[in-house]
């Protein structure tokens, strides 16, 4: 079985020692396959943010990882940065490639990079994204869960979180479950849930799920909902169970607080 820990909006430049240790704990027991960061790593894209980013995913020591840019990895203030050199600090991190994949015989994940330099915080997903992912998702094996990996969510609960979503987003939805998508993972509004889009796009031809992390170590905290990542373990035939584990802060340690059964169109909270 193969297990992603999923680590979201670190913020780092605002990151908590508390949950970083906790953080560092979990890995430890869990021993996951694929360490999966969906974005905003940095709070100002900062050098030094930067740095001990890379010094603490390093220190988790899991042999595999896909690491995303978000909005906030792009400098805001320096403008000729943003402009000239928007992933330049990124790079120095974690090297110029911005997307990726993780492949297994259960599972294939296709990172991609939705921020935008002439963006401040919306993402997008070009059709040449679209396309692209698509014809992919469409040479997956036939016993590979199929998930893409994006900053921006594709899905969202409340109204205040509109404004949010990934441009692109219904266009990328639909072409992506033709090609056989099964879960789209996020981040950047520091709420975790997951979501059965067939509910909202009905004419969507099999099950497919939104998988939105909160913030893995940041106190930037909403809804007062605590550091929290998720854990996805990969079931046979193109199925998961996507667990939420929320850091408790008196303890030190992070809980597993729900769990999500992805598979037939069907969620099972236990």
């Amino acid at each position: 079985m193969t297990v992603v820990l999923q680590v979201s909006d670190t913020h780092f430049g605002t990151e908590q020692p508390f949950a970083m240790a906790a953080l560092e704990r979990l890995c430890g027991d869990l021993q996951p396959d694929l360490l999966l960061v969906t974005g905003d790593i940095t709070q100002r894209a900062g050098a030094d943010e930067f740095t001990r980013a890379r010094a603490f995913f390093d220190k988790l020591g899991v042999a595999a990882r896909l690491v995303l840019p978000g909005n906030h990895d792009i400098p805001l203030f320096d403008l000729f940065t943003r402009v000239f050199k928007p992933y330049e600090r990124y790079a120095r991190a974690f090297g110029t490639a911005l997307e990726g994949e993780f492949e297994r015989d259960d599972l294939l994940v296709i990172a991609l990079n939705t921020t935008r330099r002439y963006r401040h915080k919306h993402g997008e997903i070009s059709r040449a994204q679209i396309d692209r992912v698509a014809e992919r998702l469409a040479r997956a094996g036939p016993q590979q869960l199929r998930l893409v990996a994006i900053h921006q969510p594709l899905a969202v609960t409340t109204d205040a979180d509109i404004d949010d979503l990934v441009r692109g987003h219904e266009r990328a939805m639909r072409r992506w479950a033709e090609a056989g998508v099964d879960a789209v993972v996020g981040g950047h509004i520091h709420l975790p849930y997951v979501l059965p889009l067939r509910e909202r796009w009905p004419e969507l031809p099999h099950p497919v799920w939104a998988v939105q992390a909160g913030t893995a170590v940041s106190s930037r905290v909403r809804a007062g909902i605590a550091n929290s990542v998720n854990v996805i373990r990969v079931a046979p035939v193109r199925s998961a169970v996507v667990e939420r584990w929320d850091v408790d802060e008196t303890a030190g340690v992070f809980r597993q607080v729900l769990s999500t059964a992805i598979a037939g169109g069907r969620s099972v909270e236990p």
